[in-house]
């Protein structure tokens, strides 16, 4: 099956690094992969430094089919999050270096979680909004962008996702900019993405911050070790985060 109407082929680039969480990058290459079936002059390439077996932050290991320099400059970005190892790759200058490059000519620069911090770190931030998981939601203006607490946002030619699942949403969003809205429901019915959660939707003033906090705080100490400057910055707004919550529910 193929709603093909151009023959302009166009190439979506995922990034995979170390210890990254395989939801935030198999969500939205499952709906556009999709897109790649319907339209087959979309082509989705995963790219890494190296063409390694990447160990994830769960029991599973994922091989990139493309190496940065086998794909400098895609049309479209995709950058997916991660715990701790998130925040080590944001010392790691190979693949900052290779978002900067590939950002500077994608038409469209997406990111799932805390990938948009890593968009932060290679300085493609500035001035817009964004989002990401709601536990480092706060470490956004250190990267020079305004928080915004949505499921999705898009600023522009950015598209940025909160926590994992929501990548899925931010990827049909995104089929819709590419193609339009008839070929984003088509890839939600081959994707059957139609979620009904057991509990139903998340009550936000519930939010576990008390239980998160420790965590992400740990993302940042361990991952930033070595980077002591940006450590103690991202920690400081996570300490005054942590503090602002606790205060309004007295």
């Amino acid at each position: 099956m193929s709603t093909e109407t151009s023959t302009e082929t166009k190439t979506i680039a995922a990034v995979l690094f170390p210890g990254m969480t395989p939801v935030d990058l198999v969500g939205p290459l499952t709906a556009l992969g999709m897109l790649e079936w319907l339209m087959p002059q979309y082509k989705v390439k995963v790219v890494a430094e190296r063409m390694d077996a990447y160990q994830t932050d769960i029991p599973l290991r994922i091989t990139p089919s493309h190496t940065f320099a086998q794909v400098p400059s895609p049309d479209v970005l995709l950058v997916p999050g991660g715990a701790t190892p998130a925040f080590r790759a944001m010392a790691d200058e190979t693949l900052l270096d290779y978002l900067r490059g590939a950002a500077a000519q994608a038409e469209i620069i997406t990111s799932v979680c805390s990938g948009s911090l890593l968009l932060g770190a290679a300085g493609l931030l500035k001035g817009r909004e964004a989002t990401t998981h709601w536990t480092v939601l706060d470490l956004l203006p250190e990267f020079g962008a305004t928080p915004v607490r949505r499921r999705w946002v898009r600023d522009g030619d950015l598209l940025t996702a909160a926590g994992a699942s929501a990548g899925i949403d931010m990827a049909l969003h995104l089929v819709s900019m590419l193609e339009g809205d008839e070929v984003a429901r088509l890839a939600q019915f081959g994707a059957e993405y139609d979620p009904e959660p057991p509990l139903g939707p998340l009550d936000w003033d519930a939010a576990p911050h008390e239980l998160f906090a420790p965590a992400a705080e740990s993302w940042v100490g361990d991952g930033l070790a070595g980077h002591p400057e940006l450590r103690s910055r991202l920690l400081a707004r996570l300490s005054a985060e942590s503090r602002g919550f606790v205060e309004a529910r007295r």
